[in-house]
């Protein structure tokens, strides 16, 4: 059943955790799903969620912590000594959340968990995990996977995986490697189950896509979706296999990506949200916030220059928003379109010219379309020269911002850089200060013509 929390089960959760009612706690909380206890947890005083984790079984609480925000659970084990956290928390996760959630800790706090471990061949995959780094497929995998040697009979694979089976929570794939531990293929279970007893796992393996160790996790998370893959193995540079990476890993990570860029675009650095210090959001806006100021001072010189023009025809000033705007909005839509495709890997193979040339022609169309309307509102609420003036300078600044939009991102991309930075604040200012330019020019030159 989905569970939705609000505001009346925090307050009767807290009135039970006060009174210590610990048969009515465990009655509210313990059949929940572990995403909705770290919820609940999120919302609760640090006594008490620090109550409700020591009373909840400790699946349980291993599970809900992976799923809270990093702040919440920093916030909801700072206070547990190492020995807690390995025996209630690390030995009940898989070896990908426990390397997550020990490279929070502190370094000393680290050495500590890692020491107390029950199962020693768990803490070596941990170890092995955190020396990966974190934005590669060695940092996202898990070690608990199934595998077996391509040289077994069906029969003999059948009892293999039924002994490796209770170490991993889920599986989807059986993958299949030889005698130095390479990866050959998978074995997929309708195969397994159709085969004969006798016949050997060679003669049944399926190909299959892997990634290797230092591949980067958004190129992980493209292969994945691209080719509608639940689970996808992990080789080193030779082919052995190391690990596997499940789909929910990857869904973090688009989301991660998504926030990021958003954040980015909005003007916004690092990872923030909206339950942040008001000390850190001011830090994540600040410096746009500074690009955008510098560009509206550029705009105001840009405007003073032309303080003659402007005294000689004031209704000028009436369109200056509208031409800013414009400009913006068609170079926040042409670079959002471009982010999004080099974020999905969805831009297909055409050129950059190609792409900025496409960009054009639609600038044009959507820029003839608005110099149009406002030439008609002009032509009967102003003088002829401003008419012809709006309608010149919308197709120009159109046709520039669309330009722009489209080169940054691509620009910045070959240059490694993350192209999301290239919108919002930074490619709004631009446009701002161009936009202006080319009205009061264009302005001029109708004038001095009509």
């Amino acid at each position: 059943m989905r569970f939705e929390l609000n505001k009346e089960f925090v307050e009767e959760l807290q009135l039970a955790i006060q009174e210590r009612s610990d048969e009515s706690i465990k009655s509210m909380v313990s059949e929940l799903h572990p995403a909705d206890v770290a919820e609940i947890l999120g919302e609760l005083e640090p006594d008490d969620a620090h109550y409700l984790f020591n009373l909840l079984p400790s699946e349980l609480t291993a599970d809900a912590i992976s799923e809270l925000e990093e702040d919440d659970r920093e916030e909801l084990l700072e206070d547990l000594s190492g020995q807690e956290i390995a025996h209630a928390v690390i030995d009940h996760m898989d070896s990908d959340d426990a390397a997550d959630i020990i490279s929070e800790l502190p370094e000393e706090k680290q050495d500590e968990v890692l020491s107390n471990i029950s199962d020693i061949e768990q803490a070596g995959d941990i170890v092995d995990l955190l020396n990966y780094d974190p934005d590669t497929a060695g940092g996202l995998m898990a070690t608990e996977l199934i595998s077996v040697n391509e040289n077994m009979t069906v029969r003999n694979c059948v009892e293999e995986i039924r002994k490796q089976a209770p170490d991993v929570g889920e599986f989807f794939y059986v993958y299949v490697i030889d005698d130095q531990e390479v990866l050959k293929g998978v074995l997929p279970l309708k195969n397994l189950l159709l085969a004969n007893d006798n016949q050997k796992i060679k003669n049944i393996v399926e190909d299959i896509i892997s990634v290797k160790t230092d591949d980067d996790c958004e190129e992980v998370a493209n292969i994945m979706r691209k080719y509608d893959m639940v689970s996808m193995p992990v080789v080193d540079s030779i082919g052995r296999l190391k690990g596997r990476i499940t789909i929910d890993d990857v869904v973090d990570v688009i989301k991660d990506e998504a926030d990021e860029d958003y954040q980015i675009m909005s003007g916004i650095t690092g990872d923030v949200d909206s339950s942040d210090s008001v000390l850190k959001l001011t830090k994540a806006r600040i410096p746009w916030l500074l690009i955008g100021m510098g560009g509206g001072i550029l705009s105001s010189i840009v405007v003073k220059g032309f303080d003659s023009d402007i005294a000689l025809h004031p209704v000028m000033a009436s369109f200056m928003p509208m031409i800013g705007a414009m400009g913006g909005n068609v170079a926040i839509q042409s670079s959002s379109i471009i982010v999004q495709g080099l974020a999905n890997d969805t831009l297909g193979l055409d050129s950059a010219g190609k792409k900025i040339f496409k960009e054009m022609l639609g600038a044009l169309l959507n820029g003839a379309i608005v110099a149009t309307l406002a030439f008609i509102y002009n032509f009967f609420a102003n003088d002829f020269a401003l008419s012809v003036t709006v309608s010149m300078s919308l197709i120009a600044v159109v046709l520039f911002a669309a330009v722009v939009g489209t080169a940054l991102p691509l620009a910045f991309n070959r240059m490694k850089i993350d192209p999301a930075v290239a919108t919002g604040p930074f490619i709004t200012t631009i446009n701002d200060i161009m936009g202006m330019v080319i009205y009061f020019l264009i302005g001029c030159f109708c004038y001095s013509i009509f």
